[in-house]
C-alpha cells in the first residue's frame, strides 16, 4: 500500500505542469539588470545594451553599442534558452564577454525575468 502511495505521488510530481512565467516578478529580477541595462521607450545604451525586443536578434549586433569581440563573434541569436543559458553564467556561455554579472542561478526568477524583458518590443513599447 504504501509503495502505491508513493509511486502515485511521485507520477503526480513528475507531469506537474512547468513553472509559470511572472512579468511582476521579473520585474523585480531586473532590478539586478537596471544600473548597466535599460529597456522601455526612452531607453539608452548604457555600460550594457538596450534590451528592448532583444528575443530573435543576433548577439553582439545592437546598434550603437561597442560590444566585445567575443560577443560578436558568438555567432549566437537570442531566444529563450539561450537567453536563460547565458544569464545563468555569461562568461562560460561567452568567454571574454565584457559583461561582469556572476550569473543568475535561479531557474524560476531567470523565467521571470524573461516574462518581463519581452513585454518589450524593438521600440520600447511595453505589449500586454
Amino acid at each position: 500500500m504504501k509503495s502505491a502511495i508513493l509511486a502515485a505521488a511521485l507520477l503526480a510530481a513528475a507531469i506537474q505542469p512547468g513553472r509559470a512565467q511572472d512579468a511582476a516578478a521579473g520585474e523585480k529580477a531586473y532590478a539586478q539588470c537596471r544600473s548597466c541595462h535599460q529597456v522601455g521607450e526612452t531607453a539608452k545604451n548604457t555600460v550594457g545594451p538596450i534590451l528592448n525586443g532583444f528575443i530573435g536578434q543576433k548577439a553582439g549586433a545592437r546598434e550603437g553599442y561597442s560590444y566585445s569581440s567575443a560577443m560578436k563573434d558568438s555567432g549566437l541569436t537570442w531566444d529563450e534558452a539561450t537567453f536563460s543559458s547565458y544569464i545563468q553564467n555569461p562568461r562560460a556561455k561567452v568567454p571574454g564577454t565584457k559583461m561582469i554579472y556572476a550569473g543568475l542561478k535561479d531557474e524560476k526568477r531567470v523565467a521571470d525575468l524573461l516574462a518581463f524583458l519581452k513585454q518589450f518590443d524593438a521600440a520600447g513599447k511595453k505589449q500586454p
